[in-house]
């Protein structure tokens, strides 16, 4: 169940309700949908397949898709935060830090992985977008994270250079960078991520 790929009608019909609870800007139902979803097909499945084309085809060209956008993807966060929690029973994180990247306000990502995570039996300790380095590297010395995975949506917080140097000042750390942001060529043993399936098995 966690690494097949949903059916192609269902991807088909499931892109059409994200779509149709989106378009009547109803975050609520897409976020329902999503942990339907998710617990049916399996996070990955549902990440890569459904939210990532519905999203991508998104442009944001006038007023009103900026707020169906805006809809989806709040829909979207919510439901993969959702699956799998159990209030007052977190799980081991199990030296997984996640954070978005210094500026970077923009992390859905991280909130599929950390799902994909739960979905594993597997917590992880996520710090939301825009963290600052400064605040990333504290953390690091306070939780000895042994996976730090670094999200950039955007070749402005992408800096390459950033996650060379956070590496180099934790060199026991496996270091990743996951987002379409990271363009600029940095040196192994800093790798990055281009699916969630590859995230999740950095992670474990």
């Amino acid at each position: 169940m966690l690494t097949e790929k949903m059916p192609a009608d269902a991807v088909e019909a499931a892109r059409k309700r994200l779509s149709a609870a989106a378009e009547d800007l109803d975050d609520n139902q897409v976020a329902a949908l999503v942990l339907d979803l998710a617990a049916e097909a399996g996070v990955t499945a549902v990440w890569e397949q459904v939210c990532l084309p519905l999203m991508a085809g998104l442009r944001g060209q006038s007023a009103a898709e900026i707020a169906v956008e805006h809809a989806l993807s709040e829909g979207v966060r919510v439901g993969l935060d959702v699956f799998g929690r159990e209030p007052g029973r977190p799980l081991p994180t199990q030296g997984v830090l996640l954070a978005g990247a210094e500026h970077e306000t923009h992390c859905l990502g991280l909130h599929a992985l950390a799902a994909a995570l739960r979905e594993r039996g597997r917590g992880c300790l996520h710090l939301g977008p825009a963290l600052p380095w400064a605040a990333l590297a504290s953390a690091a010395v306070r939780v000895r994270p042994r996976v730090v995975v670094v999200w950039s949506q955007s070749p402005l917080t992408g800096r390459a250079y950033r996650l060379v140097r956070f590496r180099r000042d934790f060199p026991g750390v496996r270091v990743h960078a996951a987002g379409p942001g990271w363009i600029e060529p940095f040196p192994p043993p800093s790798t990055r991520l281009t699916s969630l399936a590859a995230a999740v098995s950095a992670c474990l």
